[in-house]
């Protein structure tokens, strides 16, 4: 497991450098594409990061990111948001959302807190809660990318992370728990006892996990770069395979209404999760994912 966070922290890093020294041109997708399917996702995030950097810096020529996301970079969208929000985490100032897409925008503060999880968990285990230029929605997609950096400083362990999350006040568990399901399913390895195991100390908030293991499927999907692993932990963590999983996210979008009280986001997700409450009730039925 050790491995396997080192492997996937030293692809991000290289993602960083090609769009630091390629900005958005066709040097800088060749040389992403050259890295392994499998671990692809990981450089596309880090390259995220250097063209937001790169944005930030030349506010005259800030469209890096947003064309790299309408050209080459569109298969691999959600890492890509996920990567511009590790520069928001170094910025002194709140990020602009204005070239960002409208409803994958949140996955920017989940990249967000994901840094924070990842570099600062010490303070959040001793009670912090979370930036104070955040507000709303925006903790929330902040707690989601927290969730998932604790499959990492955790190294994986189901009883570790177990005692990590009961040290968080419980209304933040459900969104933490999302996260966590996400990380498992995208970037494993964990053993079929390990995600078993996992899932039974998520409880009732079970149905979490595996909407965050199916939106990673979705992102593996889109991407192209399914994994035989990506199967095992769908068909433990939602009941299915990642084929399917990835399936449900797609018909949950549709007729999907637009921001209101309720982020369509989260709209979005809670439709997912529901899909799952009603599969784990009736098994053998078609069920409509299309509705909260």
């Amino acid at each position: 497991m050790r491995a396997r966070i080192e492997q996937i922290g030293a692809t991000f890093l290289r993602g960083y450098h090609s769009a630091l020294e390629h900005a958005n041109t066709p040097e800088l997708a060749a040389e992403l594409d050259s890295e392994a399917l499998e671990v692809r996702g990981f450089v596309y995030e880090g390259a995220a990061m250097g063209l937001s950097l790169l944005d930030t810096v030349t506010p005259w020529s800030s469209s890096r990111l947003g064309k790299f996301l309408a050209g080459p970079g569109e298969p691999h969208a959600y890492m890509l948001h996920v990567g511009a929000g590790w520069l928001w985490a170094r910025l002194p100032f709140s990020p602009g959302l204005g070239r960002m897409d409208p409803l994958l925008k949140w996955l920017g503060f989940d990249g967000w807190g994901f840094h924070e999880g990842f570099f600062h968990w010490q303070d959040y285990l001793a009670g912090r809660r979370h930036p104070k230029r955040l507000s709303g929605y925006e903790r929330r997609a902040f707690d989601q990318g927290l969730g998932r950096s604790l499959w990492f400083v955790n190294g994986g362990s189901p009883a570790w992370i177990s005692q990590t999350l009961a040290q968080f006040p419980a209304e933040r568990h459900p969104d933490l728990w999302s996260g966590l399901g996400l990380a498992t399913t995208y970037a494993g390895y964990a053993s079929p006892a390990a995600l078993r195991e996992l899932q039974q100390s998520a409880g009732s908030h079970r149905f979490h996990l595996a909407q965050g293991a199916a939106f990673a499927a979705k992102a593996r999907q889109r991407a192209g770069n399914l994994t035989d692993y990506t199967d095992t932990a769908t068909r433990v963590l939602c009941g299915i395979s990642a084929l399917d999983a990835a399936r449900v996210p797609d018909s949950a979008l549709e007729n999907l209404p637009g921001d209101g009280p309720e982020p369509a986001y989260e709209l979005w997700r809670k439709r997912v999760r529901n899909h799952f409450e009603q599969l784990e009730r009736e098994p053998s039925a078609s069920v409509t994912v299309g509705t909260a």
